[in-house]
């Protein structure tokens, strides 16, 4: 009886010690490890990937945040930009038609160059998940429209970088100026205020804000409170998870099946600016929904011109 209880323990052990094993193998931590990422497709890369080719010279590292936040603490030899400064913000007033349109070729060429952003390196960029306002999805979003193949962003964000052991920077790294030509944009994933205005009924809306924004608060400017006519609602925060990493792919598709939205269905999403809403785009494409269109201006330049419900 001895010898059973004492195989008995032994086994129980055994057991116990695999288990937290596994547990730690999975795990997040502050001591150089990294989750790894549990959404997969062909726009997100972990901070284990981005550790793996850290300085090379093919890889261009871009906080996405602005040079303000970058220069409060961002990862060394990162280099920033706005979302703003690649779309039409200086030459419109909010609520404008043109406003916050992805730059002209000729300009954007301009932009993108002065920032060193070859489309011959790959470039990945990061933000700050759930905290902030998916503006490395918005900028990557603009780079595919403007011709650019090789582009990724972080899941985890700064964050993950941060606790992977990525050295801290208070400085903004420049690049040398390049030369860029873009000949014509691509819109497939893009939709404008006209576009949308006359063909509203081909499409299912999709309104990523938070709910006090959903249910008509006015919160960040605009010029009136409430939705798009007959909206649905699927939150882009809701595609994290509490530690701030994307969900997996199941459970983000289930998001928007229990929201009755379909692969097949033809898809407008929206935010306030179209930033959040570009980031979900991106999302939902790696998820294999067949057409999902960002608004761009979103519902700051809806609002100005049409009726919106509350």
């Amino acid at each position: 009886m001895k010898i059973k209880k004492l195989l008995f323990l032994v086994l129980a052990f055994v057991l116990t010690f695999s288990m937290v094993a596994c547990s730690n193998e999975q795990a997040t931590n502050n001591e150089g490890t990294s989750k790894e990422s549990v959404f997969t497709g062909k726009y997100i890369v972990d901070a284990n990937y981005v550790k793996e080719h850290y300085g090379d010279d093919n890889v261009i590292l871009m906080d996405a945040r602005g040079e303000e936040a970058t220069k409060k603490g961002t990862i060394e030899g990162a280099i920033t930009t706005t979302w703003q400064n690649l779309s039409n913000i200086e030459n419109a007033k909010k609520g404008d038609y043109d406003w916050g349109l992805i730059l002209e070729p000729e300009v954007l060429s301009k932009k993108l160059g002065e920032l060193g952003l070859s489309k011959d390196k790959e470039i990945i960029l990061f933000a700050e998940g759930p905290k902030g306002w998916g503006e490395d999805g918005r900028i990557l979003w603009t780079l595919r429209a403007a011709g650019y193949e090789n582009v990724r962003m972080v899941d985890g964000g700064l964050k993950a970088l941060q606790d992977i052991g990525l050295p801290k920077s208070k400085d903004v790294k420049k690049l040398d100026p390049v030369e860029v030509a873009i000949d014509a944009l691509d819109y497939e994933h893009v939709i404008n205020t006209k576009e949308l205005e006359v063909s509203y009924d081909d499409y299912i809306m999709l309104d990523v804000r938070e709910d006090k924004e959903y249910n008509g608060g006015v919160h960040y400017g605009e010029a009136k409170g409430g939705r798009l006519p007959g909206a649905i609602q699927v939150r882009f925060i809701d595609l994290f998870d509490s530690d701030g990493y994307l969900k997996s792919n199941e459970e983000i598709t289930s998001l928007f099946e229990n929201a009755n939205i379909k692969k097949t269905d033809k898809v407008v999403a929206y935010c306030t600016s179209g930033i959040r809403s570009a980031y979900t785009q991106l999302i939902m494409e790696m998820l294999d929904y067949e057409v999902v269109k960002n608004y761009e201006g979103s519902y700051n330049t809806w609002c100005v011109h049409n009726e919106v419900e509350n």
